[in-house]
């Protein structure tokens, strides 16, 4: 093939995801590809909304700017968290028909993409994969092993950061397989939003109930096991019991299964904590903006964490758990934010004592985190690795 042609190439995703949609329009938009992304599902909004509690549409374009098609999904149950909730068996004559120079898969955890990894194998396509699994996570040895022989067959890896990329070295991956498309969010709507927030700040806090003289920490996402919300309330009760040097408030932007445990908590114990619901994408800046600081006290089902992106670009630091994937790349102690052991409540609450009533480092500590995303971890640097990884496929030279 002449280095001239566009690479036709097709990324094999479950769903539209808000997160992924950047990178597959800054694909689309490059001359040196040809892109088509093909689907498992359209998730309706009780779909889409497993795990929240409450069913939705994200309120921003999920189809646009990129070419994409649906494949005829034969699973008895769609969904979007069971393993065969895509079942897409037609996927070999569809990308025998399409025939792509390269294949991208998002992972290996539904039986859409491993129908989709089988049929490349088949096809002889070789086959890039960019998903989210890190060397946080403790596995048996046969999970292992497993991951070293899947990973043997692809001819390329795009790590999305320093953990993602050390569960491939450990898996077996050569280096020279490993290109970096570094997990991002839409930056630029995030900090022009925030931007634009800013001088209504202490109306949204006042909206939300939180103290003018208060110190406002924000859990951002699902209200479900693995996130540990009701570590954060327990650590916001202690950090105030030990009298944190300021009043500590805590905003909770999310909804879930854990709402409802969340909320008797914050009752029985009289926490000073807001729960402002569901909030959609274009809705999330309010809740960082009226905040002062993120926390995710997630254990390693977080595999990254995109809220602490999103805090970030929007001129947030961050607390996280140990074991939240994006630690390692996003968080720079004393600088962009902290971290603490995954379920350690006193720990957590030492942190909050640490930053309550430190506005002046806290705004300071929200400089560096947006400077860290926008300059290291941005859809333009997602599209150079992937181009990189497709022209280091096909043997061009860029």
């Amino acid at each position: 093939m002449r280095d001239c042609t566009p690479a036709r190439v097709a990324i094999v995703a479950t769903h539209p995801i808000q997160y992924q949609i950047p990178w597959f329009q800054g694909l689309s938009e490059r001359p040196e590809l040809d892109l088509k992304v093909f689907f498992g599902l359209l998730p309706d909004a009780t779909q889409q909304g497993v795990g929240f509690g409450v069913g939705f549409h994200w309120d921003i374009p999920l189809l646009d700017g990129y070419r994409w098609e649906l494949l005829a999904n034969v699973s008895k149950a769609p969904s979007l968290g069971a393993f065969g909730g895509c079942d897409t068996p037609a996927i070999g004559r569809v990308l025998r028909r399409w025939a792509p120079d390269v294949v991208i898969l998002t992972g290996w955890h539904s039986r859409m993409l491993m129908q989709a990894w089988w049929a490349c194998r088949w096809l002889g396509i070789p086959l890039v994969v960019r998903g989210d699994s890190n060397n946080l996570a403790w596995r048996p040895w046969w999970k292992r092993l497993l991951h070293r022989q899947l990973l043997s067959q692809v001819n390329g890896v795009l790590a999305v950061g320093q953990a993602n990329r050390d569960f491939y070295l450990e898996s077996g991956v050569s280096p020279k397989r490993i290109d970096a498309a570094p997990h991002f969010v839409d930056n630029q709507r995030f900090t022009a939003a925030a931007v634009e927030l800013e001088r209504y700040r202490a109306e949204l806090r006042r909206d939300w109930g939180i103290p003018v003289d208060a110190t406002c920490f924000l859990f951002s996402g699902k209200l479900i096991p693995k996130k540990h919300p009701l570590d954060l309330l327990r650590a916001l009760g202690l950090a105030n019991r030990l009298g944190a040097r300021a009043r500590a408030h805590v905003l909770v932007a999310g909804a879930g299964e854990l709402m409802e445990p969340a909320r008797a908590l914050a009752a029985d114990e009289r926490l000073p904590v807001t729960f402002a619901g569901f909030l959609n994408q274009t809705e999330l800046a309010r809740a960082y903006v009226a905040a002062d600081c993120l926390v995710l006290p997630s254990d390693c089902g977080e595999t990254w964490g995109l809220v602490v992106n999103e805090a970030m670009a929007c001129a947030r630091p961050a607390i996280v758990s140990d074991q939240v994937g994006c630690g390692p790349d996003l968080i720079v102690a004393g600088a962009t934010g902290a971290t603490f052991p995954t379920g350690d409540v006193a720990a957590l609450a030492d942190r909050l004592c640490e930053f309550a009533g430190d506005g002046e480092r806290l705004r300071a500590m929200g400089v560096e985190a947006r400077q860290l995303v926008l300059a290291g971890y941005s859809v333009e640097r997602a599209v150079g690795g992937t181009l990189a990884a497709v022209n280091k496929v096909l043997g061009r030279s860029r």
